[in-house]
């Protein structure tokens, strides 16, 4: 037992030893961290910290980055569904207001033709209309009330529409001029040849009477002669799309210049107007004068 003990105990030469080594190492300490060590250490430590402190940056900027997107996305969609909804409500208003519109137009093309026939005019409105009927026509929003009476003319911007066929206290049927049983006196604007225009329907109608000896071709205007003392001379009726020669007369088949089908608002000659209007629809086209020879007088 004493012996053991004498192992453990430690001489002198060990202590000293031991002395030298922690007085080595703190002078190496002192030499690495120098004479302030607490903030070596701490720069130490902010050095160390610093990875840690970038990965940090970025998770926060992703996470930033990734709420400013989802908001970005969310404050899209809401601006969309508020655009969609204002187009939406702008393309229903649009709808509601083009039949106005178009009856506006239609107005003021009426308020210009009022202009061009000097004849005591008046204005009234298609209610609905029978044409698609056999011997169908225009009702009118005017009957006997207003002065209406039967075969008053009945005039659009584009040509003439028919003439009043029956008139009640307070609507008016029109006979379309493209009516099987409606017939017009018209004549054909370049040879002034006359004839009567009978309806075929659809927006058509052909010419009898027409000698074959007239020269007449494809496109050229039909107006009214004035003969049935319905319409005045010079309004527009239409323009011949097929030229046919027959035995006796030509076979000609006319587009009529009014639009039947879409029109809404017309004029009324008077009953029996004057032969002839001071402007008719379409003047006729002018003679170009022969070119003279070199040398000739």
């Amino acid at each position: 037992m004493p012996a053991r003990a004498a192992r453990r105990r430690w001489s002198r030469a060990a202590w000293r030893r031991l002395a030298l080594v922690l007085l080595w190492l703190g002078h190496g300490a002192w030499v690495l961290l120098g004479p302030d060590a607490g903030r070596t250490w701490t720069r130490t430590a902010d050095t160390l910290a610093l990875p840690a402190q970038g990965a940090a940056r970025q998770w926060e900027g992703w996470r930033s980055r990734r709420r400013d997107d989802s908001r970005s996305l969310q404050d899209l969609q809401a601006e969309n569904a508020r655009l969609a909804g204002d187009l939406a409500a702008l393309r229903l208003r649009d709808a509601q207001e083009a039949p106005r519109l178009a009856e506006a137009e239609e107005a003021l093309r009426v308020l210009g033709l009022r202009k061009l026939i000097p004849l005591e005019l008046s204005a009234a409105r298609v209610l609905y209309s029978t044409r698609p009927a056999a011997f169908g026509g225009l009702i009118l929003d005017q009957g006997r009330d207003h002065g209406l009476v039967e075969d008053q003319g009945v005039l659009a911007p584009e040509g003439i529409v028919g003439r009043i066929w029956s008139v009640g206290p307070t609507q008016a049927k029109v006979l379309p001029v493209d009516a099987p049983n409606a017939s017009v006196a018209v004549m054909l604007i370049r040879s002034r040849a006359t004839g009567v225009l009978q309806g075929l329907g659809a927006s058509r109608a052909h010419i009898r009477y027409v000698s074959n000896q007239e020269v007449v071709q494809p496109g050229e205007a039909v107006l009214t002669s004035g003969l049935d003392r319905v319409f005045p001379r010079g309004l527009l009726v239409g323009h011949v799309v097929r030229v046919e020669r027959g035995e006796l007369e030509l076979e000609l088949t006319v587009q009529l210049a009014a639009p039947l089908d879409r029109v809404s608002t017309v004029l009324l000659l008077p009953s029996q107007p004057p032969l002839e209007v001071q402007q008719p629809f379409v003047q006729p086209e002018q003679p170009k004068p022969a070119s003279r020879k070199k040398g000739t007088p």
